[in-house]
């Protein structure tokens, strides 16, 4: 069945143009589940773009999370114990699939999010 997935994921990108990037997408979600929604880049966006910003004071915490193309690479990063922001870059197809830098992410998770990929790109192309 794997092989199958990857033999069909496989055939689906290789009838895309060789330039296009697909990345993650979301805006200020508190949640990394909702920065599952897959996005085609424009020529010119060459980087998947994950910033984080959390906040944490006493028993209560916050963050948000956005994700997205980008024509630049920025990486930058800043912890000052009750606050804390990264911004994160990559440049493979699906790549800014973690909350943060730091997360790493489950084979379910990266699994789940080929799955949803395929499904985005077949739909598309109806």
């Amino acid at each position: 069945m794997k092989a199958l997935l990857l033999a069909v994921l496989a055939a689906v990108l290789c009838v895309e143009r060789a330039h296009t990037l697909v990345c993650f997408s979301c805006s200020d979600a508190s949640s990394n589940w909702a920065c599952l929604t897959p996005v085609k880049c424009g020529e010119n966006e060459n980087h998947c773009v994950t910033t984080y910003v959390g906040v944490g004071l006493g028993g209560k915490s916050g963050q948000s999370i956005s994700k997205g193309c980008s024509p630049i690479c920025p990486s930058a990063g800043i912890n000052l114990g009750i606050a804390a922001a990264s911004v994160y870059c990559c440049d493979s197809f699906l790549c800014n699939i973690s909350g943060s830098s730091s997360v790493r992410a489950s084979s379910t998770i990266l699994a789940m999010g080929i799955l949803i990929s395929l499904l985005y790109v077949l739909q598309a192309r109806q």
